[in-house]
């Protein structure tokens, strides 16, 4: 065989070896120009504009974490976001309806300026104990499945925060549905955690509920 020959069969295909088949990554953050990107926020998950300045993902494994623990606090907060506001509507109407239909003596979760329970508004004692078992239980299972998912599954494409759970199918079979669905849930979850704590702050601060003190949201067609 001819030397030439040689070196030919030993360069990598043209394919393998051309800049334009990579994707080359910014050495800047995306949401603050002048700053670095941090070195494992690669874009790879939905929402990822490059934002850690402390540096909280410093290793791959801290960034599964920590994207895992996002979702569910985002989840979370989505939940709590429409919930804070709809209990301060409808605990007091529903509660009588239950006293007056079952003859049952039970009492508002809202207190005298119609804000809910909260650890600055206080009146978390006033709930069910059931009420929190249930809570701890369902947050310890779906806990534990997120363990198991990461520390024993051999699946290395999964995504964290994914159990499967998508009763109704909303979930598109379609790549670019599916990454429009993950980039909805993680900007509407992060706004929900804005909100829950100006809901928080506001009714320890101005000592009314926030439905009463913002109406034109909460009741738009209320006169």
């Amino acid at each position: 065989m001819a030397p030439s020959s040689i070196l030919l069969a030993a360069q990598p295909p043209l394919a393998m070896a051309t800049p334009s088949t990579t994707k080359t990554l910014s050495k800047y953050s995306q949401c603050i120009p002048f700053l670095r990107r941090p070195q494992h926020l690669t874009g790879e998950f939905a929402g990822d504009v490059g934002f850690d300045p402390l540096n909280l993902a410093s290793s791959r494994e801290n960034l599964l974490y920590y994207r895992e623990a996002e979702l569910k606090h985002a989840r979370l907060a989505m939940l709590a976001a429409a919930g804070w506001p709809i209990s301060e509507l409808f605990d007091r109407p529903l509660t009588q309806l239950v006293d007056e239909d079952l003859g049952l003596n039970l009492m508002p979760a809202l207190d005298g300026s119609d804000r809910v329970p909260s650890l600055l508004n206080g009146g978390m004692d006033g709930i069910s104990p059931w009420y929190w078992g249930a809570c701890l239980g369902l947050a310890a299972a779906v806990d534990l499945k997120g363990i198991q998912k990461a520390r024993y599954s051999d699946d290395e494409d999964a995504i964290p925060g994914d159990y499967g759970f998508d009763p109704l199918g909303f979930f598109p079979k379609d790549k670019e549905g599916r990454e429009r669905m993950q980039l909805a849930e993680m900007k509407h979850g992060r706004l929900s955690m804005l909100a829950v704590t100006g809901f928080a702050f506001q009714e320890f601060v101005s000592k009314v509920g926030v439905v009463d003190e913002t109406p034109m949201f909460f009741q738009p067609f209320h006169f």
